[in-house]
């Protein structure tokens, strides 16, 4: 009998979570995207309490941003003229 191999691609039954499939951001990635610079975004990371978007700090010196995350403390922030604060 052959030996049968797993699909490349996921299927339900063995497709990632939600959040493994959304994009992800490094931090030169996400600093380009906000227009900002790298630094601002690991200050905000290290300072107390901390600021910024959600992250996920995989090791010391890799930390990624999900895109999901980022559009809502974006969201968070937006400011309406002329609306009660």
């Amino acid at each position: 009998m052959p030996h049968r191999t797993t699909p490349l691609h996921p299927t339900t039954d063995n497709a990632p979570p939600a959040a493994a499939a959304d994009p992800w951001y490094t931090t030169e990635e996400l600093a380009r995207l906000l227009k900002v610079d790298a630094s601002t975004l690991r200050r905000w990371r290290t300072a107390r309490p901390v600021q910024g978007p959600p992250f996920v700090r995989l090791s010391g010196r890799v930390v990624l941003y999900s895109a999901a995350d980022v559009g809502q403390w974006l969201a968070e922030r937006r400011t309406v003229p002329g609306q009660a604060a």
